[in-house]
Formats: structure tokens, sequence, C-alpha cells
């Protein structure tokens, strides 16, 4: 929602292909698609969604299309959920990634950034996590998925000359959000009195990163000047990992009150700590995070006030 967004108002027309699927709250989905439909409207550009599976036939409509790039971002999320479901990230994240690079390879883009993440490196990386580790000791079947990705993409720029760039994401949070994620997860226990769960009992360090740097680094790659002629992948992050109790501090203090905590071992496929190295994001687009947690965090929780109460 938010990258599709930042291209309107910097005068894109945008395509959105995704499948609404109900590993959450579709209605929040439905929600996101109307503020991406009303920054059309107001902007006076054109938003075209196609409600569907990425392994539909939907491609076949879309080749009429002349796309100045691809954004893919369409997965199934989820660490922990990967583990009781490895299937359904078979589906989506294998073997629908196939069905995107297959139209960028037949349809000649040449522009083609996808979603992949910082859960790649494990737990056997040094950190802060640079994007020469060998990342080969996945956590959980979701990082396996994504890092599968990385290699098909790699192989494709070998096979086919089509290039790539995989962005590793860092703990993204802000308005809108996943509700199966921490701030979303603490923000509705905390405000309704609930205990929430601190997990690996509050030892783990979190590169936590504001949406809206997230959406930055990746307009400013997908619109750079001379795109790549390789397969790449790059980290998007803060560069400052945040320990797990400073974060619930920082939400405590902007909702107003103390959390109830319970304190519980580590989760399966759960990585102690994650810390990007951002040097290639800011060699290649000259950028670098700048919401910090004390200023992401107040603005997460003025969206979460005006959504869940209204």
């Amino acid at each position: 929602m938010h990258t599709s967004i930042r291209f309107l108002k910097e005068g894109w027309d945008v395509v959105g292909l995704d499948n609404l699927n109900d590993y959450y709250s579709v209605s929040l989905k439905r929600d996101r698609l109307n503020e991406i439909f009303n920054a059309a409207s107001m902007l006076g550009y054109t938003f075209q969604m196609f409600e569907t599976d990425l392994n539909s036939s939907v491609w076949d409509n879309l080749e009429s299309i002349d796309f100045d790039a691809i954004v893919h971002l369409a997965a199934q999320a989820g660490v922990r959920y990967s583990i009781e479901n490895p299937r359904a990230y078979l589906q989506s994240n294998i073997l629908g990634f196939q069905s995107v690079i297959e139209f960028v390879s037949k349809t000649g883009i040449n522009r083609f950034l996808y979603a992949s993440s910082s859960s790649v490196y494990g737990k056997n990386s040094s950190q802060p996590f640079s994007e020469k580790a060998p990342c080969d000791a996945p956590e959980s079947y979701y990082a396996s998925t994504k890092r599968a990705n990385e290699l098909m993409a790699m192989s494709y720029f070998h096979t086919e000359g089509l290039s790539s760039m995989g962005l590793r994401f860092f703990t993204v949070y802000g308005p809108w959000g996943r509700p199966d994620m921490a701030p979303m997860l603490f923000a509705k226990a905390g405000s309704s009195d609930q205990t929430i769960k601190v997990f690996n009992y509050g030892k783990q360090e979190r590169d936590f990163t504001y949406v809206d740097d997230i959406v930055e680094g990746i307009f400013l790659l997908t619109t750079m000047e001379k795109f790549p002629n390789q397969s790449l992948v790059c980290n998007i992050g803060n560069g400052a990992p945040v320990g797990l109790m400073d974060f619930i501090s920082t939400l405590e203090k902007s909702l107003g009150k103390e959390f109830k905590k319970e304190y519980v071992a580590a989760q399966k496929g759960d990585v102690e700590a994650t810390y990007a190295d951002t040097t290639l994001l800011e060699v290649m687009v000259n950028y670098k995070a700048r919401i910090s947690l004390n200023e992401g965090i107040p603005l997460f929780m003025d969206w979460f006030r005006s959504y869940y109460n209204k």
C-alpha cells in the first residue's frame, strides 16, 4: 500500500496484484486498497487492481501493458507460520515468484525488484549483516524460501540476462502494518490491559525500520538512473538495532501505561539479533534510513488509535 501510494505521488500509474488471502484480516487489506484508490483519485493517476493469485492466468491480461518496472512484494509472510504450514510458502513464495520472474523475462522488463528478508542471514552471519554473507543456514522455512528467490533470480541472470534486485527488509513497522507482528500485538494487548508475551525473556534485538524509510529505499532503487545489469541483493534497514525491552518501553511511553508481561522462551525459527549494514544502499542511491524508533512509534500509535477506535 505505502509503495503504491508513493509511486502515485511521483506521477506513476500503478497496477496491483494480490489474492487478499485470509492469513490475517481481509478487512484491513481492503481498507489499505481503499487508501490506494483514494490516493489515485485525488492525484489524478491510475491504480488498477487484479484480485487474484500469482499462479493464475492473470499474466496473459498484463502482457499488453508497457511496464517500466515490477516491484514484487507479494508473499506468504511470517516466520512462525512457515513452520506450521510450509506448503503455503512453497505455493506463494516459490511458485508465485516463478510466475512473476517468468513474466518479467518474457516481457523484457529491465527493472525488477523483489522482497527478500533479513531472515536469510540466520544465526551464523557476523553482525552487522552484510550482503556478502553466504546465507546458507536459514533458521526457518520462510527464510529458506526468500533465499531461494535470490538464487532463482541469480540463475535467471546467468541464463536469461535478467537483471534484478532483491531487497532484504529489516523488521518493518508503521501504520497499516501486519497484525501478527510485535508492534501491533503489543499495542493491542497493552491498550486493553492484556498480558504480552516477551519471547527469549526479552533478550532479542531487532533493526526496527519505519515503513516510510523502506518505501524511500524501494523508490530510489527502482528509479535510479542506471539500474544494475546484474542480480543483486541489498539491505534496507535502519542500521541501529534496538533491544526488545527498549522497544516495549518506547511503546509503553507512547501509550501512557506499563504493559503486563509474561517472559517466555524463544520461538522456533527466531534469531536473537538483526543488524543491517546499509553501506551498499548508501553507495547506490545515497540514502540511509532517517526515522528513529522514538519518532516512528508515536506515528504508528497515532494511526493505531485512529484506526482501531473508529
